[in-house]
């Protein structure tokens, strides 16, 4: 998986690709789906929710440059591999779910991997209850219409990834925060994944 898919993919960076390597993928995929765990590939875990194909995971990875010091956050949490791969790059790390259930066996899941510790919260992302202050955010599912919201709980420096627009194409953003009231925004490529529950739906043409 690591040779043919994500190095294909330019993720290079060898503390990810460890981290990669010492999650156990098929660990986090639902009994039915073990033999897709190391497919190019969404896999389905439940609630309607899948689990992002493994070069996109490593993308997201390499592009928040996770440093050993860092805070970081997961804004849909889903099995937790992805989240187990941060917490080893990382010094604390959070994961929100909306899904109750898939909190729960991401928790279960999690417990699986030595030196993986992850916070993760039952609640919707879109609430008001209000966020830390993190170095690193990844939101794992697509927004329809770019939410300022997490980009306001970086601290100064902090990258958050997120992947913003309706398909067919969508645009994989890395966001920087330069000053308290100043970002950057950078394309880094396109794809297509599921919209996060619960996010602002892009409006249609009104003739």
């Amino acid at each position: 998986m690591v040779d043919q898919q994500i190095r294909t993919w330019e993720v290079l960076d060898p503390r990810v690709l460890d981290a990669i390597v010492r999650v156990p993928r098929e660990a986090f995929v639902l009994p039915e789906f073990r033999d897709l765990a190391f497919a190019d590939t969404a896999i389905p875990i439940g609630f309607g929710q899948s689990m992002l194909a493994p070069k996109l995971q490593g993308r997201i990875l390499q592009a928040l440059e996770l440093k050993a010091r860092d805070k970081a956050l997961e804004i849909g949490t889903g099995s937790g591999y992805l989240a187990a791969c941060m917490s080893l790059l990382v010094r604390e790390t959070a994961s929100i779910e909306i899904v109750p259930e898939l909190a729960a066996l991401a928790a279960t899941n999690l417990a699986r991997v030595p030196g993986a510790h992850v916070n993760i919260e039952a609640r919707d992302a879109f609430a008001s209850a209000p966020f830390d202050a993190y170095d690193a955010i990844a939101v794992t599912g697509s927004l329809p219409v770019y939410d300022e919201r997490f980009e306001r709980a970086l601290k100064l420096g902090g990258r958050l990834f997120a992947v913003v627009g309706s398909a067919p194409v969508m645009d994989a953003i890395l966001v920087r925060r330069v000053d308290d009231t100043e970002w950057i925004r950078e394309s880094l490529f396109e794809t297509v994944i599921d919209p996060l529950i619960n996010a602002t739906a892009a409006q249609g043409f009104v003739f």
